[in-house]
């Protein structure tokens, strides 16, 4: 009787075969407990240097592609070396779309979060393409105009990337009232506008400040805001003492 030839293993099936190598269960015990919006049985446990060892030696699989089509995946972990991936791209364009496609299944903040693309905003002539695509995506949509129905980290990310690219040398004050302007009951997309307007008081001093005067952001945001932006090093004594006096 003749053996069936054995067939080799998914790419999705190698990544996660790593993740399980790779395992920590301390680990997954503690982390589970700082993303609670997803299930504690969904994450395997591994630490961000091996996360990273894993995302690039799986990102030269000449079949990577077909683990970044298959979404969503079964494991946090699994979003994880996705985003890395995703962050290596070189190509803007690539590394554009592939965002998009990934943004409508990224389900918690540690996702979102390690989802930083350099190339993004590595080079002035992408600036404006980036700004527009920030811009649908802190309405909660993709560059096709759809809204995104669990949009909660598409907004996230949306106010990240503006907080990340644009309150250094490319900055318009305008960006500041767009991002005042939202109005989320999203725990986490509060939390966002609160680490923006922080930022952008330790960047942008003379323009951030107005907003906290003027009591612009909900209340909650308002002190998160001057919580952040109090415990930062680079802002000066003497600006924290004026921040702390427009606590709520």
């Amino acid at each position: 009787m003749k053996r069936k030839p054995a067939t080799k293993a998914s790419v999705e099936a190698r990544i996660q075969e790593a993740l399980f190598r790779a395992q920590d269960l301390k680990f997954k015990a503690f982390h589970s407990r700082l993303i609670p919006t997803i299930p504690a049985d969904t994450v395997i446990g591994v630490r961000t240097p091996e996360l990273r060892r894993i995302a690039k030696e799986s990102g030269s699989d000449p079949n990577i592609e077909k683990f970044l089509d298959k979404l969503p995946h079964k494991y946090y972990d699994e979003n994880q070396v996705h985003s890395f991936i995703l962050s290596g791209i070189k190509d803007f364009d690539e590394c554009l779309r592939q965002v998009e496609n990934f943004l409508p299944f990224v389900d918690n903040w540690a996702t979102c979060d390690q989802l930083r693309p350099k190339v993004l905003g590595s080079k002035p002539e992408h600036r404006e393409k980036l700004l527009k695509s920030i811009k649908l995506w802190m309405q909660g949509k993709l560059a096709s105009g759809k809204q995104v129905q669990d949009d909660t980290y598409v907004v996230r990310f949306g106010i990240e990337m503006l907080m990340t690219y644009f309150l250094d040398k490319d900055f318009d004050p305008a960006y500041l009232k767009k991002v005042a302007a939202i109005r989320r009951e999203d725990y986490y997309v509060k939390m966002m506008v609160a680490w923006f307007f922080a930022t952008a008081l330790a960047k942008q001093y003379e323009a951030a400040m107005p907003f906290i005067q003027g009591r612009k952001l909900d209340p909650w945001t308002h002190n998160k805001a001057i919580q952040k932006a109090i415990e930062s090093y680079r802002i000066t004594p003497e600006q924290k003492k004026s921040l702390k006096s427009l606590r709520h």
